[in-house]
């Protein structure tokens, strides 16, 4: 089976504000009907990106196509196909969910637009709450509504900035749920998060840091490509270890609950290092999977700060 077409094929992206480059030459595929995790640290580019591609940013190089039409020419085209659900609710607290839908769809100049939020209620399961006020909703309901309007005009492509922050783990895998279901009928999804179960949801990632995107494939394949070794430690005194640990910084050393998680390269072999500093019998050490989180802290450890 040939692989899908690209929904999102861009290159060379960039943006400077206030003379420091956000973004900087960054490139993303994501194929129709694909999950793809947009990971990184706060301030590393995302948003900006996001904006870009929806043709609200425009890059200040870089080049490519957004559904079929070119990014820096066909900006006002892209909108009418995208559906973009930014970090902050952003609709109206003092109007009913029903209201809401019903001014965004007359903002899209929409035709039927009554049977068209009908539907959408119905399809997001909003129908039972259609009259209650938008401020009174919790986090979970606001992110519900707020993918609702963004899905109003039936975009083929969906950019999702950190939607699920600040919501409950029900809620959160709720809203996976249906964002899955939604991309079996052929919505393409670019969405950003911290998350590292959500990162594990999506069919392919992209981690950026400073403004450069560092990884992109499967989880699988992003592990495989940070080629690092992980040990569990316990025992004892872990912050002695930490402290450690943290002085040599070929180790990248993170609390997990009751233990510490150990990643270095290949070539590092840390029973050996802890059995040269006389602390080989202090803590128990055990080596294990290296997971997501574990390489994208040493992703983040080992960016340049754009910033400075």
């Amino acid at each position: 089976m040939s692989a899908a077409p690209l929904a999102v094929d861009v290159r060379g992206l960039v943006k400077h504000y206030g003379g420091r480059r956000v973004v900087d030459n960054v490139a993303i595929q994501v194929r129709r009907g694909e999950i793809c995790g947009f990971l990184g640290p706060n301030g590393s580019g995302k948003t900006t990106t996001i904006r870009m591609l929806c043709g609200l940013l425009e890059p200040d190089a870089g080049e490519g196509q957004c559904l079929g039409h070119d990014l820096r020419t066909d900006a006002r085209r892209i909108k009418r196909r995208v559906g973009y659900m930014t970090q902050r609710f952003g609709l109206y607290e003092d109007l009913s969910l029903q209201e809401n839908l019903d001014f965004v769809a007359r903002a899209y100049g929409m035709p039927r637009r009554r049977a068209v939020v009908q539907a959408t209620l119905e399809r997001l399961g909003l129908v039972e709450r259609r009259k209650q006020l938008a401020g009174s909703l919790s986090g979970g309901w606001k992110q519900r509504l707020a993918l609702a309007a963004c899905m109003l005009h039936e975009p083929e492509l969906l950019l999702l900035d950190e939607p699920t922050a600040g919501v409950d783990p029900k809620a959160r895998r709720d809203f996976w749920q249906q964002i899955h279901l939604l991309a079996a009928e052929g919505l393409t999804v670019l969405v950003s998060t911290h998350y590292m179960d959500e990162a594990e949801r999506c069919h392919r990632l992209a981690y950026i840091s400073y403004g450069r995107l560092l990884a992109t494939g499967t989880a699988e394949e992003v592990i495989a490509g940070a080629a690092l070794r992980t040990w569990e430690l316990r025992g004892a005194d872990l912050a002695a270890a930490t402290a450690l640990l943290q002085a040599d910084p070929r180790w990248m050393v993170v609390p997990f609950g009751s233990a510490v998680h150990v990643s270095a390269g290949q070539a590092e072999d840390l029973p050996a290092w802890l059995a040269m500093q006389g602390a080989a019998a202090r803590w128990q050490l055990a080596p294990i999977a290296t997971g997501l989180e574990d390489v994208f802290i040493a992703l983040t450890a080992h960016a340049q700060d754009n910033f400075v």
